[in-house]
């Protein structure tokens, strides 16, 4: 069986994919990247997915294709909408895509997404115990795995902490949004992954978003008794779990 799969991982403001070399993680070929349509209708996102594929010199018509999104999904189908048209919600995904690329199609969370691409390559390889992920963007995915085995669609960004849904307080466009500095957005970070480590006791948290490359700036100004790591693929993990978690679905 390949040793390849196509990963997407579609967000709010950009759309991008690759072919995933699964046995070490690494990107075969470019990445290619597409704006995603305004107002993020299913049926315009599933043709800028298929346009993008063609354009993947490496993608061949037998790979599976991982799709990874802003959304709870529970079999294939998207529950929830985050940044997208709320037409998503209830919808199959993995038909609509099935349908538009044709071939195999799993859809799964973009934070469970770049959580798996941390466990199998990144900063929880060969690790037990209980791992949080969480992404610091628009809003604050998060991934739970015990023992390597992924407990999908947890949404602890959603926690209520000081009687607000805390991301909205701690979220990478929070600290945009409000204009703070590394130390003032540090402070709320304190206290969402205090409040994380209190409930839940983990033996790893990893942060992932794009502002990981920035991770210097904050994480040291975090203090827990739980290790606290960036995340290690960053940008491409979204496209490596999704094609990951894909392949494993397939068998």
């Amino acid at each position: 069986m390949s040793k390849k799969a196509i990963g997407i991982d579609i967000g709010g403001t950009g759309i991008k994919g690759a072919v995933v070399n699964l046995k070490d993680g690494s990107l075969i070929g470019e990445r290619v990247r597409h704006e995603t349509p305004a107002g993020g209708k299913p049926a315009e996102i599933a043709r800028v997915v298929a346009q993008l594929i063609t354009q993947l010199p490496d993608a061949k018509p037998d790979m599976i294709v991982g799709i990874c999104f802003p959304a709870i999904v529970r079999n294939g189908i998207t529950m929830s909408a985050a940044n997208v048209s709320k037409d998503w919600i209830g919808l199959d995904a993995d038909a609509l895509f099935t349908k538009e690329l044709g071939r195999s199609v799993h859809v799964i969370n973009d934070a469970d997404a770049a959580g798996v691409a941390e466990i199998k390559f990144g900063a929880a390889k060969d690790l037990d115990g209980l791992v949080i992920m969480t992404t610091l963007g628009t809003g604050i995915g998060s991934a739970l795995f015990m023992n390597g085995k992924l407990l999908p669609n947890a949404e602890l960004g959603h926690l209520e902490i000081e009687g607000v849904d805390y991301e909205s307080k701690a979220s990478f466009a929070a600290k945009e949004r409000e204009n703070l500095n590394w130390t003032e957005w540090a402070k709320r970070l304190q206290t969402y992954y205090s409040t994380l480590e209190r409930l839940f006791t983990p033996d790893l948290i990893i942060v992932g978003g794009g502002v990981s490359k920035q991770h210097e700036e904050f994480l040291p100004k975090i203090k827990l008794n739980t290790p606290i790591v960036p995340a290690l693929k960053r940008n491409n993990a979204g496209i490596l779990g999704a094609a990951a978690l894909a392949k494993k679905a397939s068998k």
